[in-house]
């Protein structure tokens, strides 16, 4: 069926940096344009729902019903109505106002076609849903984790918000000399293609420190792609030293 949004907590907790939400926010209005600021993820973004939706085949959902999925750190929504289209019950959460009314704007303006699966969007913390004791089919954290205070508390908070036999998406880049150069150096002063501080190389996680802090939260890897632009198209690859995206499975 088509979307509907609903209002929610604006709480900013733990996981969410005040610094993080105030960058984002500021490009909430442009988020939708494909030629601006969020171009990477525009072009980025079917591989990603598309590589979680094919990771999640093996998800049964309740009888009558579609798999749930949460999409914390939605932004403006890219990729929660990619999930909603693929047929996903979904979520979006997001600590920025600003992006969740650009969501919601955007929504409105073009609505999902009569196929999708219902979509809502919720302004507040992963920390607000766990106090309600909130659990989802499906987690997913879409260039998300490199931006929160403390890795490891937030995919605590992941796994504690994704139902026993559920499945966790993280996708985020790894700290070595190559994403220094070309996702920090390049994407954002040399090439333009991002804005100034949109990242910050220190908080980029290896694919090794991300099992074992899933390991530490009850979260066991499933897979693991590398993300690589190879023209015309992102393409998933061998390679994770620079963009990649892995699936955890709880339980």
């Amino acid at each position: 069926m088509a979307s509907e949004t609903v209002s929610g907590s604006t709480s900013h907790r733990s996981s969410v940096s005040d610094s993080e939400i105030a960058h984002f926010s500021a490009l909430a209005k442009d988020w939708w344009n494909p030629r601006g600021p969020m171009a990477p993820l525009h072009a980025m973004n079917p591989l990603r729902t598309d590589w979680v939706a094919s990771r999640t085949i093996s998800l049964k959902p309740s009888e009558g019903k579609r798999l749930s999925l949460l999409d914390i750190g939605c932004g403006a929504g890219l990729a929660s109505e990619a999930f909603a289209k693929l047929g996903f019950e979904t979520l979006g959460l997001d600590a920025s106002p600003d992006g969740i009314e650009a969501a919601r704007a955007h929504q409105a303006t073009y609505p999902l076609p009569p196929s999708a699966a219902h979509l809502t969007y919720r302004n507040g913390s992963a920390e607000d849903l766990v106090e309600e004791g909130a659990e989802f089919d499906v987690v997913s954290a879409l260039e998300v984790i490199e931006h929160v205070n403390d890795p490891q508390d937030f995919l605590h908070m992941l796994a504690t918000l994704t139902r026993p036999g559920g499945m966790v998406a993280v996708s985020t880049m790894s700290r070595t000399p190559r994403s220094f150069a070309m996702a920090k150096l390049g994407a954002e002063y040399l090439l333009r293609m991002l804005p100034v501080g949109t990242h910050d190389w220190k908080k980029f996680i290896k694919p090794e420190e991300l099992a074992a802090m899933a390991r530490n939260a009850g979260l066991r890897m499933t897979d693991i792609a590398g993300m690589s632009y190879l023209p015309p198209r992102w393409r998933t690859t061998r390679d994770t030293g620079v963009n990649y995206i892995a699936m955890f499975t709880k339980g």
